[in-house]
């Protein structure tokens, strides 16, 4: 390449100066028509251009080659149908033709592939994200374009406007998209819209469904199945394309997961995102406690105390103080005793109740044994009931002897135990979640032999033998006797502590106890508290892995099957931990809802988002990149056509695409590998033209 360049030998505004100083003596002269003075133009503009020093300036330049970058997509909805293969197809096709222009560097980048033993993500496919950092280090006036071969469902793509910001500023190149689906492929989807955190036990809460069926008219009646907890399925139908209230009923505390299927649509494209799942907590809504204490003694309180302390319990109590048998002769109407509600509270609000405590009750008459008979029956429905009994449990009174016998899990022998003695845990009770944990229960050298016989307790001063025990025996007593039994009845539960000096626990007498924690424990176990559960399995995501927890009071370990969002089962051995804890861990392969077996107890765990961006919505669609790629000039093409545009190299601001053809920009840059000059003005020729014009200017004057 041949150019002019200038090389003054004085600062430019110098020459300036200068060249207009000359032009207006020249033209001054002209003015007044002075001999020789174009000739005397000569000798100056010879010498400004001597000043200027021009030189013959030859480039020996070097091509620069334009970069052009290819995204593929790798995304898990590539995999369905013919679109991987389409895909490959197409990019080995445009990597044969791109090599084919020697100016042009091609630039292949895979991305939206999740990472083997990861979650799915649930920002979806994101190859914009994957093109800007590709396009980091290339340098605007070297970048030709790109194309993009995915199915369209692309979760990071530039709105329009933010497109031409980032086009005039950055790109101002094509960005071409080749479509790998289908065109008016079918698919069904169902979402939850909306749904509550939590909801009361034994009430409904609702829930917002909606169905949509893409790529072809909606169906009249989708029918959708739902699932509590694994449980019975039952059949709703729902209008596609309608967003529906669905009322879900809550039954138990803790976690409700319900898994939702809608029925599978002829042909359709995939059925990973027919299904759903939302977890709702139950809570309960203010539990309900009766406690009727018999004859007064001085652990009272103690019951009173700690269930007037929580705020999720409404406590009913009533304490006989006169029962119906005594007879001092005073006269009624200077009796200010309540009368005590028997069919009111043991035949109309019985079912109201979810607990009803004994604390030393006696059948002596007041309760008619028809509505003792209503308490076994509460119990067998359901309920729970709970006797702290003393020495009344023994006596031809004891509620033993009643229609309540039925349910009780111990009968009295008739034997009082008056010494001193130290509970203590029994096999069961270090396993029990109620009381495997105990403060104290425990020495501090536990891993000792017979550590757990020697827990830092208080002394306790009474108990009553019984004989046959039935449930968990989970404290002893002298003798090993049962102090604390825990039983199940019908769907009901029964708790008995044998003993009614607990209460020197909290007086701190010989040190004292947990006598708040064991009681509080007890109490939510028979409310059917879940963690509390004895026998249960249970798993939380940490960390991209999934931690199972299992509980047993039996010392075996028991393999846990778990079944996979995706049907494929895996089986875990969780290891004895402490009490009658049982963990392991496994990597979270997928996002959904897992299934936990281990022969006796069940369990399910919702793992990640139901139905994320990239398995929701799979059809193919132009509808997300066609915008963006008209604001940049490229063009879109579904690769179902069979054959591929050719590929041509436009100049700046040209037509970069059509439907049989798509464009890159050929942006022509170089860079200059030599460069040699020559003086377009030698000293010699400027010394000419001076002299010449000076002695021609003499001559003209001389005439």
């Amino acid at each position: 390449m041949l150019n002019i360049a200038f090389t003054p030998q004085v600062p430019s505004f110098v020459i300036a100066l200068l060249a207009i100083l000359s032009v207006g003596l020249i033209g001054y002269g002209l003015f007044k028509r002075a001999r020789g003075t174009l000739l005397r133009a000569l000798p100056v503009m010879a010498l400004l251009l001597a000043v200027a020093d021009p030189q013959f300036v030859r480039e020996t330049r070097s091509p620069l080659k334009d970069i052009a970058v290819v995204v593929v997509d790798e995304s898990d909805s590539q995999k369905l149908g013919e679109r991987t293969a389409r895909t490959e197809k197409a990019l080995a096709a445009l990597t044969r033709s791109l090599a084919e222009s020697p100016d042009l560097e091609i630039r292949t980048v895979r991305a939206g592939k999740t990472e083997a033993g990861s979650t799915a993500t649930q920002d979806g496919t994101r190859l914009f994200s994957a093109l800007t950092s590709a396009l980091s280090d290339i340098p605007v006036s070297r970048y030709a374009g790109s194309i993009m071969i995915t199915d369209g469902e692309v979760h990071d793509a530039l709105a329009p406007d933010k497109a031409r910001e980032v086009h005039a500023s950055y790109m101002g190149a094509p960005l071409h998209v080749m479509i790998s689906g289908d065109r008016n492929e079918y698919d069904r989807r169902i979402k939850v819209e909306s749904a509550p955190d939590f909801g009361l036990v034994g009430n409904r809460v609702t829930i917002k469904l909606r169905v949509d069926d893409t790529g072809k008219a909606q169906a009249p009646r989708v029918p959708v199945t739902i699932k509590r907890n694994g449980g019975a399925a039952n059949q709703i139908f729902l209008t596609a394309g309608v967003t529906t209230d669905v009322p879900l009923q809550i039954e138990n505390a803790g976690p409700n997961v319900f898994e939702i299927e809608a029925a599978a649509g002829p042909n359709e494209l995939s059925a990973a995102n027919n299904k759903t799942m939302v977890s709702i907590s139950g809570v309960r809504d203010r539990l309900k406690v009766l406690l009727v204490s018999g004859e007064p003694h001085v652990g009272e309180r103690a019951w009173r105390n700690l269930l007037k302390s929580d705020p999720n319990v409404d406590l009913v109590h009533f304490t006989i103080l006169r029962p119906l048998n005594k007879d001092d002769g005073t006269p009624l109407n200077e009796l200010s005793l309540i009368a005590f509600p028997i069919r009111e509270l043991f035949e109309d609000q019985l079912n109201e109740f979810n607990l009803i405590i004994f604390d030393r009750y006696s059948q002596r008459g007041l309760v008619p044994a028809q509505y003792m008979a209503n308490v076994a029956n509460f119990v067998n429905q359901g309920g729970a009931v709970m006797l702290a009994v003393g020495p009344e449990y023994a006596d031809s009174y004891s509620l033993f002897g009643g229609p309540l016998q039925s349910v009780l899990p111990a009968e009295p022998t008739g034997r009082i135990y008056t010494g001193a003695f130290k509970p203590k845990l029994s096999e069961a009770g270090l396993r029990h979640p109620v009381t495997e944990d105990l403060e104290g229960a425990l020495a501090k050298n536990a891993a000792l032999p017979g550590a757990a016989q020697n827990p830092a307790w208080g002394r306790w001063l009474r108990q009553v033998e019984v004989a046959k025990p039935k449930g968990s025996k989970v404290m002893e007593g002298l003798e090993k006797e049962p102090l604390l039994i825990l039983d199940r009845i019908g769907k009901g539960r029964v708790a008995l502590l044998l003993s009614d000096t607990i209460w020197l626990w909290g007086k701190g007498f010989d040190g004292g106890g947990p006598e708040t924690e064991l009681l509080r424990r007890t109490a939510h176990w028979l409310m059917k508290e879940p963690d509390l559960e004895e026998e249960s399995l249970s798993a939380t995501a940490q960390g991209g892995a999934l931690t199972i927890n299992r509980h047993s009071l039996t010392a075996a370990e028991v393999p846990v099957t778990v079944t996979l969002p995706s049907g494929a089962e895996k089986s875990v051995l969780p290891k004895a931990t402490t009490g009658g804890k049982f963990q392991a861990s496994m990597p979270i392969d997928e996002s959904g809802l897992y299934h936990l077996s281990d022969g006796k107890t069940t369990a399910l765990a919702a793992i990640g988002t139901p139905n994320p961006l990239e398995s929701y919505d799979v059809a193919a669609t132009a509808d997300k990149l066609a915008p963006l790629a008209e604001t940049t000039g490229g063009g879109v093409y579904w690769l179902q056509d069979g054959s591929l545009p050719s590929i041509r190299r436009v100049e700046p601001n040209r037509a970069s695409h059509g439907s049989t053809w798509l464009g890159l920009k050929a942006n022509n840059q170089y860079v200059v590998t030599g460069l040699s000059q020559m003086p377009l003005a030698p000293v010699g020729l400027i010394l000419l033209f001076v002299m010449a014009g000076a002695m021609l200017a003499w001559w003209r004057e001389g005439r």
